[in-house]
């Protein structure tokens, strides 16, 4: 089939960012949109964003074990707890793959996590807004870009074929990633985490704010579909810290990490 003439061959990061962006922007002005962001909630946990990670990667561990905590958590007081607000001490950008359920692959349960997903992962203006709330207003202390083996978004990407409706959309978000990978499916997966990772370390002034004053730690890493397994990026691992011994399992009275986690 012939490949989608709309893709965007050739565009470099700044080019996009310049083109998505400044599109949102006009639309905002247009309509009129004011945003008015409430003051930042308190913090319900002490984690660091290095503990922060921790808990993530020690919550998978316990999935991929088979020795979920999340469930024993009693989810009437969980809910009573965030009916009036939401304190997550983490947010993950996920792809909309029904196999990745972000909170249960890091045995977490309601508030604990604030979750975007899209097919393939991919950063856009509004993904940009609404990780930006979850630092800015929620606090959160770790964002991860989580993509995932067998991802169906980067080898359509890597295919560009014509799709019908608007799925070819996605084209243009992935094909950086698909460019540098050598037409292997495992490397475009991984390096399109980390681009969309780096995307929001340079394109979200909130973002980068919050990673000079050392509040935030922004990462990338796969899920194994077959495993359970979360691999971070080569580097994220050694600045979480001692990760694979990491036993989270002091909580708050919310069910929360209480930023006291055991090393093993």
């Amino acid at each position: 089939m012939p490949k989608n003439e709309n893709t965007m061959i050739g565009w470099n990061r700044r080019q996009f960012l310049h083109h998505t962006l400044s599109g949102a922007g006009v639309a905002m002005s247009a309509s009129g949109l004011a945003l008015a962001l409430p003051a930042m909630l308190p913090a319900q946990t002490n984690l660091t964003p290095d503990q922060a990670l921790d808990e993530l990667l020690a919550g998978n561990q316990r999935f991929a074990s088979n020795q979920l905590s999340s469930i024993e958590h009693d989810l009437t007081a969980l809910k009573e707890h965030t009916v009036d607000k939401q304190e997550p001490f983490a947010a993950v950008l996920g792809c909309a793959d029904s196999r990745v359920p972000v909170e249960l692959i890091f045995d977490q349960t309601i508030g604990h996590i604030f979750v975007t997903r899209l097919a393939g992962n991919i950063v856009t203006p509004e993904v940009i807004a609404s990780l930006e709330y979850g630092v800015a207003v929620l606090g959160v202390k770790v964002i991860l870009v989580l993509g995932h083996t067998g991802c169906g978004a980067v080898k359509a990407a890597m295919k560009a074929d014509d799709a019908p409706g608007q799925i070819s959309v996605l084209y243009q978000h992935l094909r950086p990633a698909v460019e540098k990978s050598g037409g292997k499916i495992d490397q475009a997966i991984e390096m399109n985490a980390k681009f969309q990772a780096e995307l929001l370390r340079t394109s979200s002034t909130v973002v980068r704010d919050a990673l000079k004053g050392g509040k935030l730690k922004v990462e990338a890493g796969v899920y194994d579909l077959a495993t359970g397994k979360v691999t971070l990026s080569p580097g994220s691992a050694a600045k979480a810290g001692s990760s694979p011994g990491v036993r989270a399992e002091r909580r708050d009275s919310g069910g929360r990490p209480d930023g006291k986690a055991k090393r093993a």
